[in-house]
């Protein structure tokens, strides 16, 4: 068996699967914030709706579903990497989402709350998966 092989076995197929989950996720939300931003925003209850600041977020939905999708079959280490981008965006967004959220008061969209839920359990799945990589990574040295 080859080390690419022997590398890819190393990573939970279970992993793998998350990895595309976000990738789909992104995409959902990615193509109609860069395309109709106003439109999307709009029909989940946003009243003020930046457009530059929505294909921006759309931007790095883009970059990490993407890199997601990309990097599902790689080697443990790339995995790592990955999961520590992950780790910080989901928990920079739920304290983003959360200020924003208490300094809105109560003109914050009803969404904002399933959005904050997405993020906060996206932080935990990765910060999971980010441990059992690194148990993989400490096995092998």
């Amino acid at each position: 068996m080859n080390r690419n092989n022997n590398n890819k076995a190393e990573v939970p197929r279970a992993l793998r699967i998350w990895f595309v989950i976000h990738f789909a996720i992104d995409m959902a939300f990615a193509l109609p914030l860069m395309v109709a931003p106003g439109l999307l925003l709009r029909g989940l209850g946003w009243q003020s709706i930046d457009p530059f600041t929505a294909r921006l977020v759309a931007a790095a939905l883009f970059g990490i579903g993407i890199e997601s999708l990309l990097a599902r079959n790689s080697r443990p280490e790339v995995f790592k990497g990955m999961l520590n981008l992950k780790i910080i965006w989901s928990l920079s967004a739920v304290v983003g989402i959360a200020i924003s959220m208490v300094s809105a008061g109560a003109e914050r969209p009803r969404f904002s709350w399933l959005l904050l839920g997405t993020f906060i359990a996206f932080n935990f799945v990765w910060l999971y998966w980010r441990r059992r990589i690194g148990r993989i990574l400490y096995r092998n040295c």
